[in-house]
């Protein structure tokens, strides 16, 4: 798992440096697939449930499952980047969220705490300690901060199959869900609304925005349990 890992940041980190007014996300597309390739690995979202992309590529209000096009990126949107990679049987999965160009004050605020209750959720990830000590790191994290928990989609066990169990939500109660042990792997991916948490899906059946038309940011690493604590695996 640490050489999909492996691959899934080194993708993430070239299509980070392409994300620029003016491109599109299906430039950014192009270029996962290129990598993929030279790195001798599969794109773990194409053909998964009949879905016809490399990248997740969820723009402003648009939460995930943004499918990349040809509409052109602007000064000022941020754009989530969502991919995964198989090698060798096993899969990796993490997700990052970019400014454009320069962003409001506003935006970066809510990719700033976002990115933070990230990493206050792999902290919690610890043998002994329970899922959702996880899933209350995130939420007690944002909320202070005015900001709103997507309850509809959640991260999830990952390993010989892009999606296994337990799921992981990020809102909770401490001390609940099951016990963490060492060897389980977690992508834990904190959704985070600027508004309201109610979130609705396109008429394409993939794309979910915000209900209320605001900001939305994701973030996710693929997060191993280790006797020695959590093992970030999507990380250069």
């Amino acid at each position: 798992m640490q050489a999909a890992g492996a691959v899934v940041a080194e993708v993430l980190e070239v299509l980070k440096a392409n994300v620029r007014p003016g491109a599109t996300t299906l430039d950014l597309e192009k270029i996962a697939e290129e990598e993929t390739k030279r790195l001798k690995a599969r794109p773990a979202f194409k053909g998964y449930r009949g879905y016809p992309f490399c990248l997740c590529t969820s723009i402003n209000s648009e939460v995930v499952h943004g499918m990349p096009s040809k509409k052109t990126l602007n000064e000022g949107d941020i754009v989530s980047i969502d991919y995964g990679a198989l090698v060798d049987g096993f899969y990796g999965d993490a997700a990052v969220t970019v400014p454009v160009g320069a962003v409001s004050e506003d935006a970066a605020r809510l990719m700033r705490v976002t990115e933070e209750s990230l990493g206050k959720a792999i902290e919690a990830a610890r043998e002994g300690a329970r899922l959702q000590d996880i899933s209350f790191a995130v939420q007690s994290h944002v909320e202070p901060h005015g900001f709103s928990v997507v309850r509809e989609f959640v991260g999830h066990g990952i390993g010989r199959e892009l999606h296994e169990p337990p799921q992981v939500p990020n809102f909770g109660i401490p001390g609940r869900g099951v016990k963490l042990k060492a060897g389980m792997v977690l992508a834990i991916e904190p959704m985070i609304n600027a508004g309201g948490w109610a979130v609705k899906v396109l008429s394409d059946g993939w794309t979910a925005v915000t209900a209320d038309g605001k900001l939305s940011a994701h973030f996710e690493h693929s997060v191993a349990i280790t006797p020695e604590g959590p093992l970030v695996l999507t990380k250069i």
